[in-house]
């Protein structure tokens, strides 16, 4: 087996591949942009090298270079981790070419696959099924919304190339279609360089379930399957192996159509086939269908290894030095079960925007997995995706293993950016889906419930409180207090977009209470720690003036100084940027009427596109920026006219 191994990606699947190479006694070499030069990936490396700036384009995506820094350190495999070059045949070629191993298949195994409509053709060949559909290569505009009515709607219109989403769009009537089909085609244009659609019958109440397959380039296995059908905009949000309500009958059926397609490709290294099944009559071995393959190591691979026991990574780098699969079929077994969230930096209540921002604080409790290429104290850049972690659990029955799940992400810390912690929390909790009625359609139907911002009770406003006063990290009860009266103090803080404010009083050594309008909290420290209404108080961080209460998904306050406080600048007639990222286009000019939802721009962040739309009704005022424009988050991009101009 080679000794090196270079790992030509970053964050943690960066990290994850490093972890069980180095318990192989392998040496493992990093690559980095100039952004990550102090990431967690590269500090874990025994050697690392700088290949360039901070996009993707001129550094990740980089193959000469990569394979350049994997000759000059002398590694003898280069693993690709997911995303970026993972599924670029001719990256595969020139790595071969140059003498090195490439840790995944083969170029032509994923060229096989890397059209969604020449797999399906190919899948149908092989005896797999496959979606009604039209997976042609003529793309007129008027042909395809032929067929798409031939099909007869609801049809998603999806990209040939490249996943996650992009370049998806469901359109349920004809009048809908040309839009969708121009905006889908745009979308994966700018995603994959390839704007080639298909068209497919959409699953009214569809589950998406995958099964992990192996193969050595003669034969494969599958280790069972994912239910990965808890997703947003087409995204992976909670993954669980094995499948709820998965009959052996079933799980026989979809292994063996996997394995086949595996094989009929020659398939080599860990890779998944995607299907969707119809949930509306349960499972049953007539009712999936292939979706498309995914010629990699997933995201969501760790619940695979945590129901099988098998670490893939160690299968992947065992198989590309030469080895034999590791285990049979019947070798293969199912334990307990797995659940995978997906922790991201993103604003939800703004419609799951991606964030940026410093970790101020990142900590994850002690029984749960947790999957990260970042720490305490690391930046969340708006080059890359803004996923935090993923937290993993494992439990002997699917009720034991959610339950563990909630209390993990009750238990994570993070501090300095927002996320999507409370979501998870809520949707771990969600009662269909801890009874197993899940399909991908569950969060769109309660997203209201499930997004709703949680309020912070009083005991964490008084938590909040003491740590504003000063009195959280054990300042005797007294300081800050006034002698020769009672005891008393008021603190301000903003939390939410409102003002709150709370006096403490001084009751006795270590009692304070704290009175917040017409409620009371006892705060009373026992121990070195304190409790509230004689309950124990949540973990808490605070930095300068923010202060976060780990309760609810993270609850966080500012301090308000009223001697410095400053009138509130007067914005409401400007578009701003939600998020850092490039204008791609401009949809309006200076003196045009709008009326609210009325598209005014759209911004390219983090890999995804957002439109921008009015607010209310009026007239442009200024445009302030112009197509191309890179901005950060909160930069003025439009700005209407004063409500009263409008009226004159």
């Amino acid at each position: 087996m080679f000794d090196t191994v270079l790992i030509a990606n970053r964050g943690e699947i960066a990290c994850r591949v490093m972890e069980t190479a180095r318990a192989m006694g392998l040496r493992c070499v990093a690559v980095y942009s100039e952004a990550d030069a102090g990431a967690k990936h590269v500090a874990m490396a025994d050697e690392a090298v700088c290949i360039g700036g901070a996009a993707p384009a001129e550094s990740y995506l980089r193959g000469e270079r990569i394979i350049e820094a994997a000759l000059a350190t002398g590694a003898g495999a280069i693993h690709p981790g997911y995303g970026f070059l993972s599924e670029n045949p001719d990256f595969v070629e020139a790595v071969e070419a140059a003498g090195l191993v490439f840790v995944g298949p083969g170029a032509a195994a994923i060229r096989a696959m890397g059209l969604k409509d020449a797999a399906k053709r190919l899948m149908h060949e092989a005896g797999v099924p496959v979606v009604p559909g039209y997976h042609g290569e003529a793309q007129d505009a008027r042909f395809l919304a032929g067929e798409a009515e031939a099909i007869g709607y609801p049809v998603l219109i999806k990209a040939v190339a490249g996943g996650g989403g992009k370049g998806m769009r469901l359109v349920e009537r004809a009048e809908a279609f040309a839009d969708a089909l121009k905006s889908a085609q745009a979308e994966a244009r700018g995603a994959f360089g390839n704007e080639a659609v298909l068209i497919e019958k959409f699953v009214s109440k569809p589950r998406h379930i995958e099964v992990q397959v192996f193969g050595d380039g003669t034969r494969a296995v599958h280790l069972f399957e994912r239910d990965c059908s808890l997703q947003r905009r087409h995204q992976k949000v909670i993954e669980e192996a094995p499948a709820p309500g998965m009959t052996q009958e079933m799980r026989q059926a979809m292994g063996a159509a996997a394995v086949r397609a595996a094989e009929a490709i020659g398939y080599k290294g860990a890779g998944t086939i995607e299907f969707i099944v119809d949930g509306s009559r349960g499972l049953r071995p007539d009712g999936f269908w292939f979706m498309e393959m995914n010629t990699r190591l997933q995201v969501e691979h760790p619940v695979t290894e945590a129901i099988t026991g098998i670490d893939l990574v160690e299968w992947q780098l065992r198989v590309a030095a030469g080895e034999p699969l590791p285990m049979a079929q019947e070798e293969l077994g199912i334990t307990g079960h797995a659940f995978e969230a997906r922790l991201y930096a993103e604003d939800v209540p703004a419609g799951f925007l991606p964030a940026t921002g410093r970790l101020a604080r990142l900590a994850f409790p002690s029984d749960v997995r947790a999957d990260s290429g970042v720490r305490s104290g690391d930046v969340i850049s708006p080059h890359y995706d803004p996923m935090i972690a993923k937290l993993i659990v494992h439990g002997p029955t699917r009720e034991i293993a959610l339950r563990k799940l909630a209390r993990g992400l009750a238990q994570t810390q993070v501090a300095g950016t927002v996320t999507n912690l409370a979501f998870l929390g809520a949707l771990a909790r969600h009662p269909g889906f801890a009874r197993g009625e899940v399909d991908t359609g569950l969060i769109g139907r309660d997203i209201t419930a499930l997004t709703e911002a949680p309020a912070a009770p009083a005991a964490v406003l008084a938590q909040a409180a003491l740590s504003a006063a000063g009195l959280w990290q054990g300042d005797a009860p007294h300081r800050g207090f006034a002698l020769w009266e009672p005891l008393a103090r008021s603190v301000t803080l903003r939390h939410a977009g409102e003002e709150i404010v709370a006096t403490l009083r001084v009751m006795a050594p270590d009692r304070i209470e704290v009175a917040l309008g017409e409620s009371r909290v006892l705060a009373e420290r026992m121990g070195g720690a304190w409790r509230l209404d004689g309950r124990p108080a949540a973990a808490l961080f605070r930095e300068g003036g923010e202060i976060t209460v780990f309760a609810e998904g993270g609850q966080v306050f500012e301090l308000v100084d009223p001697l410095e406080r400053a009138a509130e600048a007067s914005g409401g007639n400007l578009i701003e940027a939600p998020m850092p990222g490039r204008v791609v286009s401009v949809h309006a000019e200076a003196g045009q009427p709008v009326s609210a939802g009325d598209r005014l721009a759209v911004l390219e962040a983090m890999k995804m596109e957002h439109t921008l739309t009015a607010w209310r009704d009026g007239v442009v005022a200024e445009v302030l920026v112009t197509a191309g424009a890179q901005v950060e988050a909160g930069a003025a991009l439009m700005r209407l006219e004063d409500e009263a101009e409008d009226a004159a």
